[in-house]
């Protein structure tokens, strides 16, 4: 049952007008109830009966609970240890084992995200940052909460724990931004992600058959695709979780207006990069491994360049997770991993060049038209990044780019050649109107968000604005042949 269904819609009803009409101390119990019809009832586990997989979540849980309690009831930092390291293998090994391992059983939906977010959680009853919960239940409902199962965000228990056992009151206003929000997130998904995917799927699968900037095109193509489908889930999502009175952080902000890679990944996936700053990267620093280097080092490359390097050898740990994380093989690894360290630290490195050369042309840094080549510049970089995740293989990625800079053919935007790529000039020229608002949107709301201001404005003219996006939708969403409402690109990357 995807999110995009309309047995999905028919279902998220449902269980909404229940959801209030119970008293609020039952609400945390009915969202369990729900996250295990929800989590049954998946496209994967209905399609293939593989309903033993709702073990591995209650198992995990399990694990991270009795360790959490363990640690709970005893002083002895070694016991606390222990029973950290255990529940921490336990469930990396079976997120391994299920992800990467390639076995043949069947991996639950959400599994990096609960298990991420089970992690965070036992990390912060080791280090006493956050509280012990004593109830599986609450746990279990903590870790699978049905929304975050889809494709995340990852969530903390200390902002958690208030909203989902705490009860909630139908507010009006709450669930109707909800709604607003998650026809946000069907725009972008079903208008503008499944159109660019005609056009990224024909000139990826087939990039033998082009050169020059029909490879930009269909790069640029799929960047905007998984962008506005992984973005449009999770207003979907965070949308589903408003309704019921609960708010889930922001997992994104729009990331193309950054003006280097380090901005770009603090305004994309943010909570997945927050976790991995706060659970790996500063406890990495943090060893004794790490804490000696610097002073090993120091002799030979002075104090600056020693204390760099072990930065940067730690942030090379850190990004080879992200990769190896988003799918274990080496277009993952490379494209969302190793190369966006190799642009951090040569960014890094060159910084002192780079601000010589800003001087020397008397660039001004604040200029409108400097901001603008940063942000093409990251834009570029991110863009060829995804080339080698969008492949199955680097050796096609790097042909693929090679093709890209083999031919300079500009002839191509006049001469009706963009219509050949899987969608007319119909097609086209409504993708081309859908983008033009979702960057004004994207725009606007670095002022504030748009549902706030659009809900001072007078009522005939937010129905007009609410009623033309849903119309807009409903006729203009890509349906028909070939298309799957079930698919959610980034879903597939990580499980």
């Amino acid at each position: 049952m995807s999110i995009t269904s309309f047995s999905f819609l028919c279902f998220f009803a449902v269980v909404l007008f229940g959801y209030y009409c119970i008293p609020k101390k039952a609400q945390w119990g009915y969202l369990l109830a729900v996250g295990g019809i929800y989590f049954m009832t998946s496209t994967e586990v209905a399609d293939s009966g593989g309903w033993y997989v709702i073990g591995y979540p209650m198992a995990a849980v399990l694990a991270v609970y009795a360790a959490a309690r363990l640690m709970d009831r005893t002083t002895e930092q070694r016991k606390r240890r222990a029973a950290l390291v255990c529940a921490v293998i336990f469930c990396i090994g079976l997120l391994c084992t299920l992800k990467f391992f390639r076995l043949p059983l069947l991996a639950p939906m959400g599994i990096s995200f609960y298990t991420l977010t089970l992690l965070g959680y036992l990390f912060d009853v080791y280090y006493e940052i956050g509280g012990v919960q004593k109830n599986y239940g609450k746990l279990l409902l903590f870790a699978c909460y049905f929304p975050t199962m889809i494709s995340g965000p990852v969530v903390r228990y200390q902002e958690m724990e208030p909203q989902l056992f705490g009860g909630h009151k139908l507010d009006f206003r709450q669930v109707t931004f909800g709604m607003q929000r998650m026809l946000w997130g069907f725009f972008k998904k079903l208008v503008i992600a499944e159109r660019m995917a005609v056009i990224a799927n024909e000139i990826f699968d087939n990039y033998e058959n082009y050169a020059g900037f029909p490879i930009w095109i269909g790069a640029i193509a799929f960047t905007f695709q998984l962008y506005a489908d992984f973005a449009g889930c999770m207003d979907i999502v965070l949308g589903i979780s408003e309704c019921f009175g609960i708010v889930l952080p922001e997992n994104f902000n729009a990331p193309f207006l950054a003006k280097n890679i380090s901005e770009y990944w603090r305004r994309w996936h943010i909570t997945l990069g927050v976790w991995l700053r706060e659970y790996l990267f500063y406890p990495l620093l943090r060893t004794g491994f790490f804490m000696r280097l610097p002073k090993k080092l120091r002799d030979r490359l002075g104090k600056k360049r020693a204390k760099q390097l072990t930065t940067f050898l730690a942030m090379f740990i850190l990004w080879f997770t992200i990769g190896y994380w988003h799918g274990g093989t080496w277009n993952y690894i490379i494209g969302s991993g190793l190369l966006h360290w190799f642009y951090i630290v040569s960014g890094e490195l060159m910084e002192p060049l780079f601000c010589k050369w800003r001087a020397f042309f008397h660039i001004r840094t604040e200029s409108r038209g400097f901001v603008l080549f940063q942000r093409l510049r990251t834009f570029f970089l991110v863009v060829l990044g995804l080339m080698f995740f969008r492949n199955a293989r680097v050796p096609d990625a790097l042909a693929m780019i090679g093709r890209g800079f083999s031919a300079f053919n500009p002839q191509i935007f006049v001469d009706g050649t963009l219509f050949s790529f899987g969608l007319d000039w119909i097609e086209c020229t409504i993708l081309v109107v859908s983008m033009l608002l979702f960057a004004w949107v994207n725009v606007q709301q670095q002022k504030g968000w748009l549902r706030e201001r659009l809900a001072g404005k007078h009522i005939v003219l937010r129905w007009i604005v609410l009623y033309a996006l849903l119309f807009y939708v409903i006729l203009l969403g890509q349906y028909g042949p070939g298309y799957s409402a079930s698919e959610f690109i980034y879903q597939n990357f990580k499980v």
